[in-house]
């Protein structure tokens, strides 16, 4: 039986744990793009790691140098080169702003023109304009934010593939579940993040150049911006593309190709939106099984919790959430007969892995 003197200090220790974790997680905050993000590529690039270093043989410096290029050249040279093309167009925006804001009067003023109902007062228009500087300064602030992630990234993927068998067994005692079920988690943890890592862009630049296609026929005035600006939209739950082409469709039919309106209206409802659905089905059946709506609400919560990585990360945290409580129902409501009943301390993934 515990005495007063071992309850303080085990009492002590949780305070000294929460305490100092709540304050690390906050400094850390404005790195978890790229902490999450090593996080990602690590679980993608595992199984190439382990078979670089046990059936290769290489030494594990020399694998995690060559994986770590394998990491700039299929993620972050695409990724770079998408902030890059966003950049000039801001760029571009904040020295010339009559590039939009010309088209924007033309557009509104065929409103006017239609309707009779002025969107924008001349004194609204002016504040727009104003308004385009600050873009700047957030654009630089930005970029700063996402050189400095990319540099985390780069720093702790090279030390989680270096010492990745012992970090998996050491944090695996810390999951409280027996053996079977730990490794029932992990595995569905490692196989949603792995699917939605994959999954995403691929639906991505599927769509983007469907869309880009369209674009094209339609005449969209740069074609190449919007379509990528498309494979990011392909990101936003329920509406995705239709942020992009439907907006597009309006303003050629405000500048008067009411053909080429409706046109890419059609085009984009029933081509681009039937290749999301399509793509969607085939990824889902050959990468994970998880239900549209985890997904869905996963991307909503993530993207708020954390920003672009919670695309990958939301579905996750939905899906442990899920699988908890389906896990809670079936041993302790539908008090279901396990031959190994959850045990915190039981054995863990890891340490089986090592004795064997």
């Amino acid at each position: 039986m515990e005495n007063t003197r071992d309850k303080y200090w085990r009492y002590s220790l949780y305070i000294i744990l929460l305490g100092l974790g709540a304050v690390i997680f906050i400094e850390l905050t404005p790195f978890l793009g790229g902490l999450l993000g090593a996080l990602t590529i690590y679980i993608l690039l595992r199984r190439q790691m382990r078979t670089l270093t046990v059936r290769r043989r290489l030494r594990r410096s020399l694998a995690a140098s060559l994986l770590l290029g394998e990491a700039v050249v299929c993620f972050l040279i695409p990724l770079s080169l998408l902030v890059w093309m966003f950049v000039v167009r801001v760029q571009h925006v904040a020295v010339d702003p009559s590039s939009i804001v010309q088209p924007l009067r033309q557009a509104i003023d065929a409103v006017h023109e239609k309707t009779g109902y002025d969107l924008l007062e001349g004194e609204n228009l002016s504040q727009l304009v104003a308004m385009i500087p600050r873009l700047g300064q957030w654009l630089v602030g930005s970029i700063g934010s996402f050189a400095i992630n990319v540099v985390v990234l780069l720093f702790v993927l090279y030390f989680m593939l270096i010492g990745g068998d012992a970090m998996e067994r050491y944090l695996c005692k810390f999951i409280p579940f027996n053996r079977n079920t730990s490794r029932e988690i992990v595995g569905e943890v490692a196989m949603i993040v792995r699917s939605n890592a994959i999954g995403i862009p691929l639906l991505a630049v599927i769509q983007g150049a469907v869309a880009l296609v369209g674009y094209y026929i339609f005449g969209v005035p740069g074609a190449l911006f919007w379509g990528v600006m498309t494979c990011v939209a392909t990101i936003i739950p329920i509406v995705g593309t239709m942020l992009v082409w439907l907006p597009l469709a309006l303003y050629l039919g405000l500048t008067g190709s009411w053909g080429m309106a409706a046109g890419l209206a059609a085009y984009g409802t029933v081509v681009i939106g039937q290749t999301d659905n399509l793509a969607r089905f085939i990824l889902q059946k050959r990468m994970a099984d998880t239900h549209p709506l985890v997904t869905v609400f996963g991307v909503v919560i993530g993207l708020s919790l954390f920003g672009f990585m919670g695309v990958i990360f939301g579905p996750v945290l939905l899906s442990v959430f899920l699988f908890c409580a389906d896990l809670f129902k079936r041993r302790y409501l539908d008090r279901q007969p396990e031959e190994h009943p959850l045990l915190v301390g039981a054995p863990a993934p890891g340490e089986e892995e090592s004795g064997s």
